[in-house]
């Protein structure tokens, strides 16, 4: 990464294809509220927590719908910029920019990674002879042709691994309540509404297991912000953007603490497993004979999905960095193919992100783990640079109408006040506390890396 990005602007800046519609963006926005962290996260999160994991999702939903209007007001202020990292560099300067940029980049390159991982992981259940690095790697050509065709079909697409998402939520919840009405004789006794309180209360591991339970909970809502990245790229964008940031709180509700409700009353919290999907021990233990492989095709979906959406956002933010980069090298990757897409720069990304291949050639135990925590706790970064951005955007525009931030600046502050308590709570376990100081290096490393180009212009001017 040499050469300097997010440096003056450039004229004649290319336009993305507006091929976006109100459904896509829709559907873009539920899926990046429904991913893995549920699917496969959730029985680590109820271990930890027990029913309060409900509270903390209801928490962070909370907190990410507050993040999602600061974001939301800044986009409609100027529908035309390409990302939200252009509203950082415009307000928290070029600096905070760049170390931004390609911090959010190295999130998606890494959340990718593990969706690579897990793509391969998931076919070996019908497949288990197959090397796990080759299902990530057809995956990978696949999705990356889908997205150079066009936006269009990088909607639909993701409409439609979305819509399989909810499909699967809903029939989990519906069929949930009908065996709490039943009161369904289940191995683990019945279902039962009481199961939320008759098992050591609604906080059966104190305050500290419901703290600790955060960093996984947040990892679920990893990915909410994509919205940020289709404004430039959606018909209509003022009526649109509104619309599905305004409905982020029901889908929590429905989504998120609807479906953990059900699986708690159906199945006692301290019964649910740690090592698999409580989502394939609900179906497998009603008595639904297909329900490994139904659950199985669901969780291969979202992260298909997941691994879909980070090309999409990888290959329109180096588009992004590199349209405002003075390094010719880096420049070339700006440029639009014919269909209006950032071909080259998807090409580079998903480059990228096959390294998973390799690591999954030969480290296919330990991939998963260590690239997903690293994406977590620099997504938290990458928040916090957009309320900051958000809270100068307000001082310099009090009078400023479009989309308000309610109760603002409170509700900004209260985001960052989360988003540090998330932070406190990772220095409490290993495996976050290694994940949380790489963050802290890569962080430095670019804001370093960034100062040596700046000295080195001033020489050569």
């Amino acid at each position: 990464m040499s050469g300097g990005i997010i440096m003056e602007e450039k004229q004649d800046q290319p336009e993305l294809a507006r091929n976006l519609k109100s459904r896509h963006v829709q559907l873009i926005a539920i899926g990046g509220t429904i991913g893995t962290g549920l699917f496969l996260g959730a029985g680590q999160s109820i271990h930890l927590a027990g029913p309060s994991i409900i509270l903390a999702y209801l928490l962070t939903g909370g907190i990410c719908f507050l993040l999602m209007r600061a974001l939301g007001e800044l986009l409609m202020s100027d529908v035309n910029q390409h990302t939200f990292i252009d509203f950082i560099k415009k307000y928290l300067g070029a600096n905070a920019a760049f170390v931004t940029g390609w911090t959010y980049w190295m999130c998606w390159i890494a959340v990718a990674m593990a969706e690579v991982t897990a793509i391969g992981l998931y076919i070996k259940f019908w497949l288990p002879g197959v090397p796990q690095w080759i299902p990530g790697l057809v995956a990978l050509a696949i999705l990356l042709l889908m997205n150079l065709i066009s936006v269009g079909l990088f909607g639909e697409t993701e409409f439609w691994f979305a819509l399989i998402k909810i499909v699967a939520i809903v029939g989990l919840i519906v069929l949930g309540i009908v065996l709490i009405v039943m009161r369904y004789k289940t191995p683990e006794g019945t279902a039962s509404i009481g199961n939320l309180f008759n098992y050591g209360g609604f906080f059966p591991k104190g305050a500290k297991g419901f703290f600790l339970s955060l960093q996984m909970v947040v990892f679920s809502f990893v990915g909410i912000e994509m919205v940020g990245l289709t404004a430039s790229e959606t018909k209509d964008p003022l009526k649109v953007i509104p619309e599905a940031i305004n409905e982020i709180p029901m889908r929590i509700i429905i989504f998120y603490v609807g479906a953990l409700a059900v699986i708690m009353c159906v199945y006692p919290w301290s019964s649910v497993s740690t090592s698999s999907s409580p989502f394939v021990q609900v179906f497998k233990n009603v008595g639904i004979a297909a329900a490994a492989d139904i659950i199985n095709f669901v969780v291969l979906t979202a992260a298909a999905s997941a691994c879909n959406s980070a090309i999409f956002s990888t290959g329109r933010l180096l588009f992004s960095l590199a349209l405002e980069s003075d390094n010719q090298q880096l420049t070339k990757l700006s440029k639009l193919s014919k269909r209006q897409v950032p071909a080259r720069a998807i090409i580079a990304s998903t480059a990228t992100i096959a390294v998973a291949v390799l690591l999954n050639l030969f480290l296919p135990g330990a991939v998963f783990a260590l690239v997903s925590s690293v994406a977590t706790i620099s997504f938290l970064f990458v928040w916090v640079m957009m309320i900051l951005a958000h809270l100068k955007y307000k001082r310099l525009n009090p009078d400023a109408h479009l989309f308000k931030m309610p109760l603002f600046p409170w509700t900004d502050y209260l985001v960052l006040a989360f988003l540090a308590l998330t932070v406190v709570v990772m220095f409490f376990s290993a495996s976050t506390l290694i994940a949380l100081i790489f963050a802290v290096i890569w962080v430095i490393g670019i804001y370093g890396l960034r100062r040596v180009q700046q000295g080195l212009k001033q020489r050569q001017s």
